[in-house]
């Protein structure tokens, strides 16, 4: 019989998956569910050594015997610390050594508790990868501790050798040993690039061409990769592709990038029909909430993310293979491997997205990004600000030769502007930049410089306050945490902009955004920046994005 404790359980059946097979168990308390677990199970060769010093350096010799993965696992404690120098040597030897240390809950660390001390950074630049896996409660604890295992486990051969640590939090009672079996887990597996001769290579292949719903999403990227033809004909029938602008011209084709208001209007019965088994994702981040949603309401049988640093990217939950290439070679190396045969799945999106209509909207901010998407001049580059900007633009369709700019790293406010005008400095394009007010007041330092040229424009979407917490459920517009949340203002760019010699536009109405635009829109050289004030009310604002996408439920 093996632990209660679901977290020792995960770990005992991804170290069977990984094949680690050789244990060295030291003696304790603390570590006895674990050792409990690993010692009767048939998989495991286990060594039983008192003295971690020892022990660990012993580890060390199994695993160069063969050159497989070991593991120790030690008590709580000062027990850890004693394992320090076989670490150092498995580092620099570089030895794929597993140390699993057992733990206190995080709660009693430096409470005069006996053995505790600080033990997931024990090891500090020594180990590959140290993780703390949590004491499972939740489906998604579970889903973490799974992913966290996968990935220590993954870094033992990762561009080199070496150890690594696992840290585990055992909560009393330890000695309940009442399952059974070891629970089915999900194994992430790496391919460092792709190589024909290698017969795993030839297994992802085949994984590849069974499925017949297939989806490919292309995250952010600043670039613009041009497919050759013989490439985007091969590839472009067998998936579905979706990406927003801030993945620019990165897909062998025409892609679905309007999939967000899909997901919101259309009923669960065609929902249902676009759900992938296969999603292949490459780039950077994701926007679209919704899409996030789906895919971790309704799992792909698969994941795979493809990058050159081979990070664990577990996006939607269901992540099962990293492959480690540029992805542009990964795509055109598989155009030739796909199967002959046509798959329904990429028309199902494409039909199913096709017909929305692009939004007409009354005076809001919708309307003042719609009017400066129709009427780019190109080429050109967009600069969007985190937040409603960078979402409301995704409502229409982009010219084709406008790059798109966004700080979506971490997807804070701060900075949109100075990163567009340090991009605008070296470009001979025009630079538009939507952000909203608060992104704009936080960073309108930005100006307090003489590097911007005449080819800066900043579009400034000005409702008193953060828009998009408004749309929080939950949150009451009458409430005292209203104004806080939604940090409200009367501030207006005007002078800062006329200071910093701007020619300068507020906006207040339709004929005004019109008139404005048309100038502020012209593709010939202007003796001045430009800055555009929109002025809009928020609630309003809200109320017809809201009857938008009611009115297209209803049709759909």
């Amino acid at each position: 019989m093996y632990s209660d404790k679901k977290n020792i359980l995960q770990l005992a059946a991804l170290l069977i998956e990984h094949n680690v097979k050789k244990i060295v168990l030291c003696p304790g308390s603390r570590n006895s569910s674990i050792v409990q677990t690993l010692a009767n199970h048939p998989f495991f060769s286990c060594y039983s050594v008192a003295d971690e010093r020892s022990a660990a350096f012993f580890a060390i010799g199994l695993a160069l015997h063969g050159g497989q993965p070991a593991a120790i696992c030690c008590t709580s404690g000062s027990a850890l610390l004693n394992i320090h120098p076989a670490v150092s040597e498995a580092f620099y030897q570089q030895v794929p050594l597993v140390v699993i240390s057992a733990d206190r809950p995080s709660a009693w660390i430096g409470q005069m508790d006996g053995q505790t001390l600080p033990q997931l950074e024990a090891f500090g630049s020594l180990v590959k990868k140290s993780v703390q896996l949590p004491e499972i409660r939740t489906e998604e604890d579970e889903w973490y501790c799974n992913r966290l295992i996968n990935e220590a486990l993954l870094e033992l051969n990762h561009h080199g050798k070496g150890p690594v640590h696992i840290n585990v939090p055992i909560s009393e009672p330890l000695f309940n040993f009442t399952t059974e079996e070891l629970p089915k887990v999900r194994v992430i597996t790496r391919y460092q690039g792709l190589n024909i001769y290698d017969r795993e290579y030839n297994s992802l292949i085949e994984r590849l061409n069974k499925y017949n719903r297939r989806m490919i999403i292309a995250g952010q990227m600043s670039l613009i990769y041009l497919f050759e033809k013989k490439y985007s004909k091969l590839l472009y029938k067998h998936f579905a592709w979706l990406t927003e602008h801030i993945g620019n011209k990165t897909v062998p084709g025409i892609p679905v990038k309007n999939f967000d208001t899909a997901l919101d209007i259309l009923p669960e019965e065609k929902l249902e029909k676009m759900v992938p088994d296969l999603v292949i994702t490459y780039g950077g981040h994701i926007v679209s909430k919704r899409l996030k949603h789906f895919l971790r309401k309704h799992p792909p049988r698969e994941h795979w993310h493809v990058s050159l640093d081979g990070e664990v990217v577990d996006l939607f939950g269901s992540l099962t293979t990293v492959i480690e290439m540029d992805p542009f070679e990964f795509l055109e190396k598989i155009a030739y491997l796909l199967e002959n045969r046509i798959s329904e799945f990429p028309r199902i999106w494409e039909n199913n997205t096709r017909n929305i209509p692009e939004p007409n909207f009354a005076y809001s901010e919708m309307a003042a990004i719609g009017a400066l998407i129709k009427a780019l001049p190109t080429p050109a580059a967009l600069h969007l600000g985190n937040s409603s900007s960078v979402r409301y633009a995704q409502l229409y369709a982009l010219p084709e030769e406008v790059e798109v700019c966004c700080n979506r790293g971490v997807n804070g406010i701060e900075g949109t502007l100075s990163t567009a005008i340090g991009y605008s400095v070296c470009s001979d394009k025009l630079n538009f930049v939507v952000l909203g007010d608060l992104s704009f007041f936080y960073d309108m330092n930005a100006l307090w410089n003489n590097n911007f040229g005449c080819n800066l424009r900043i579009l400034m979407l000005n409702n008193g306050g953060g828009e998009i917490f408004q749309t929080l459920q939950g949150l009451e517009l009458g409430s005292k945490a209203h104004r806080f949340i939604t940090a409200s203002h009367q501030t207006t760019a005007k002078s800062w902009a006329e200071e910093r010699k701007f020619t300068y536009f507020a906006v207040h109405n339709t004929e005004e955004l019109s008139a404005a635009m048309e100038v502020f829109t012209q593709p010939t050289p202007h003796n001045q920046p430009m800055f555009m004030e929109v002025f809009t009310d928020a609630t309003e604002d809200i109320r017809l994005l809201k009857e938008y996408y009611h009115q297209l439920k209803n049709k759909s």
